[in-house]
């Protein structure tokens, strides 16, 4: 699943995709829309969340804390069959996501981006721990027609425009956390595995 995304999303196509939305935006966004070739597990990437009755773009580590001893964080959670109204929702600001592909290293990378915009979502939750780190993890749901050759599942991609429905519910969850249709997604390979 997920674990790997990049984020170039620029200052002005970010502020393009929250005009669109026409909900009021809290705190500066500059500082929390970091660049990064590479955003792994345990790093931090901007995520928009509900404040009041807008915005408001943050840093937040990749993955809720380890849910037991010895565990991993949980990076990717499972969408199906479950509602999420009483959850603290978030959209992952992002550029493109990575998936990989073999079994022996390295792997072959492919990176999915929309189709029609420089700048996606994905649909994630997001926790505070006692001491005030902010976390999110990335919901995950069956594979639409783009990912299923390379993988059994995938992430909730948002498209901006279904932003502000998945932060206030403003649609129903099945709707948004749904595959996109077949040619969403431009697909390439951006590294060949071994053999």
């Amino acid at each position: 699943m997920c674990n790997d995304y990049e984020q170039h999303v620029s200052q002005a196509d970010y502020a393009r995709a929250i005009a669109a939305l026409e909900v009021g935006v809290a705190g500066e966004p500059e500082a929390a829309l970091i660049r990064a070739d590479d955003i792994r597990i345990g790093d931090e990437g901007p995520v928009l969340r509900a404040a009041g009755n807008g915005v408001e773009l943050v840093l937040m580590r990749f993955g809720f804390p380890p849910p037991r001893p010895k565990a991993g964080p949980v990076f990717n959670f499972k969408s199906d069959g479950r509602h999420f109204a009483d959850s603290r929702r978030c959209v992952v600001v992002l550029s493109g996501f990575f998936e990989f592909t073999g079994s022996k290293y390295p792997k072959t990378k492919y990176r999915f981006a929309l189709r029609d915009s420089p700048v996606m979502g994905i649909a994630g939750l997001w926790s505070e721990a006692e001491d005030g780190a902010l976390s999110f993890t990335m919901l995950t749901t069956e594979p639409g027609p783009d990912i299923a050759p390379i993988h059994d599942r995938q992430i909730c991609v948002l498209r901006p425009k279904d932003w502000a429905a998945w932060l206030f519910l403003t649609r129903p969850e099945a709707e948004l956390l749904a595959p996109l249709p077949a040619g969403s997604l431009q697909v390439e390979v951006v590294r060949k595995g071994a053999e």
